[in-house]
């Protein structure tokens, strides 16, 4: 899942914009190589990362890439989820490499549910239209063409870029090529650091095109890990007509009505301090006051309480506060005329960093209180989150190019409290950080949902902006 989450979308700055830049000679091309991946269905149940791989990597030869430059990879149980890892060499030996990353895979789409076929790539209204336009097709495309623009037009760059297009980020339990390479492969992705999804902009709901404004811009500096966990009771059972109090649905019930009245603890790392902090400035009024003071005060103290209670009131500052848990799916009995033998539930939880899966199992079955409600992790392998360090070097040419090309929109760092496939990276002590440039409108332009849309000048706009930052890490 992207996670272009901005904790505190009602961020109420309008900033002035500047025109779009002018067409470049490599728009068709980019245009086209756009078009080829979010038309290549990458679906789980029916499509194919490996094919899309396949296709990027043709771009890539076609500006110059040699075939040792770049590395195709599948496992045999899964051969349509693989993926590329593309490099293009630096003249320094000693400055390390710069890793764009970037998933091929979309969340599944139903034709009949959708207004135009999800599958084609349609441009209507001021936005492209198709799934995988923003999450994150969008961004594939750009590294593929960042990388080809380089290559082809041979500037000289003292890091050396690595490219991993991968699968399995959409779906939980599905083949993952991140963590794959991760435990497999650290020496062919390895990097000072890594650019990837889940930074971006805000609009205030509008399009530029019809007179609407970014609002914010956001670098993702950490994100949440996340974990399902099955909550079970079972019970003897017996015949419906002699009902009992002792029933499994109903133990099972109790159990999430205390997780449904229950926070975890607030906290705060650098990044969502710096978060309230610079975006309290730009909100203003009474919750401008209070995430400052979350950002300033002691957290054992009644102004920082107080203030926490304010914005817990927005569902958005709740979730970046905390760790969050919330019951998504429900099963139990076995016969409409007998007493349930087992009820059981998957809560989803999304983990604050720092907090291993084993911790927050145990804090579940605090909160149920009770022997007969067994909780269970559904994926123990997964690496914890770790925030990477807010790096100077990292985050001032960002800074540098937002205010170029969006003069007057702040630039906020925030903590996804979705999960991306940094994690993986950041487990192997690669730190990644989710850039700006792209936007989208509050609604998140209907990612994982229906009618998935990106407007035009958002994508044009950003992949001039990603080109000039990834020059800027790398000269």
């Amino acid at each position: 899942m992207i996670a272009r989450i901005l904790a505190g979308t009602a961020l109420a700055a309008v900033a002035s914009q500047t025109a779009l830049a002018a067409e470049d000679p490599g728009e068709a091309a980019f245009r086209a190589t756009y078009k080829e991946l979010v038309e290549t269905n990458t679906t789980l149940s029916s499509g194919s990362c490996t094919l899309a791989a396949q296709r990027m990597g043709a771009h890539l030869k076609a500006a110059g890439f040699a075939d040792d430059q770049i590395v195709y990879y599948a496992t045999p149980e899964h051969p349509k989820e693989g993926g590329l890892v593309a490099i293009l060499p630096g003249t320094s030996a000693k400055a390390k490499p710069i890793l764009l990353l970037a998933h091929l895979d979309v969340v599944e789409a139903k034709r009949a549910d959708w207004t135009r076929d999800p599958f084609t790539l349609i441009e209507e209204g001021g936005y492209f239209w198709a799934r995988g336009t923003l999450d994150d097709k969008a961004m594939a495309s750009v590294w593929v063409d960042t990388m080809a623009r380089l290559k082809a037009g041979k500037v000289k760059l003292k890091r050396t870029l690595k490219l991993a297009l991968t699968c399995g980020e959409e779906t939980s339990g599905a083949f993952n090529g991140a963590q794959w390479l991760a435990a497999n492969k650290r020496d062919l992705i390895d990097a000072e650091f890594a650019l990837n999804e889940g930074g971006g902009g805000r609009t205030d709901g509008k399009a530029l095109a019809e007179g609407g404004h970014i609002v914010a811009m956001s670098v993702q500096v950490g994100e949440k890990a996340a974990m399902d966990y099955r909550v079970e009771t079972r019970n003897p059972g017996g015949h419906s007509s002699i009902p009992v109090k002792d029933n499994a649905i109903y133990e099972l019930s109790d159990a999430l009505l205390r997780l449904r009245d229950y926070d975890f603890p607030a906290e705060l790392n650098d990044t969502t301090r710096a978060f309230f902090g610079k975006a309290g400035a730009v909100y203003g009024g009474t919750v401008g006051q209070a995430m400052q003071t979350v950002a300033t005060a002691k957290p054992d103290s009644d102004g920082f309480k107080q203030a926490v209670a304010l914005l817990d009131h927005d569902r958005s500052f709740h979730s970046t506060l905390r760790t969050t848990c919330v019951a998504t799916m429900l099963s139990g009995g076995h016969a409409t005329n007998a007493l349930p033998q087992r009820a059981g539930a998957i809560v989803n939880c999304r983990i604050f960093p720092g907090h291993s899966f084993e911790e927050v199992r145990a804090d579940l079955s605090k909160v149920f209180a009770d022997p007969g409600v067994t909780v269970t992790t559904t994926e123990p392998d997964h690496p914890i989150a770790k925030a990477p360090p807010m790096d100077p070097q990292v985050i001032r040419p960002i800074e540098m190019l937002t205010a170029r090309y969006f003069p007057g929109v702040p630039l906020v760092p925030t903590m996804s409290t979705g999960a991306t496939d940094g994690i993986y990276l950041e487990a192997k002590g690669i730190p990644t950080y989710g850039v700006p440039g792209i936007w989208a409108n509050p609604d998140l332009n209907g990612i994982h949902g229906l009618n998935e849309h990106l407007e035009v000048a958002s994508l044009l706009k950003g992949r001039a902006f990603l080109y000039d930052l990834v020059q800027a890490y790398a000269k």
